[in-house]
């Protein structure tokens, strides 16, 4: 469905902004503010992409767990 799609591609969205600002970065050809502004976004961006991959990580663990039986075997 559209509404499970979305938070993979934010994810992937997120990841390739993230590239390219530290690509932006390694340039060198950022103002000092440019470069000041294009690290916070990716830092911003790294802590949404780290949010996201551990409630990914908490909702297969969860469907997991439903998916064993109660000794914990499927």
């Amino acid at each position: 469905s559209k509404k499970r799609d979305k938070p993979a591609l934010d994810f992937e969205q997120s990841l390739a902004t993230i590239e390219a600002l530290a690509e932006r970065l390694e340039s060198g050809e950022l103002s000092h503010e440019e470069s000041i502004s294009a690290f916070q976004e990716g830092e911003r961006l790294t802590r949404e992409a780290q949010k996201a991959l551990t409630e990914s990580d908490q909702k297969v663990r969860l469907l997991t767990a439903a998916e064993d039986g109660p000794d914990g075997t499927p």
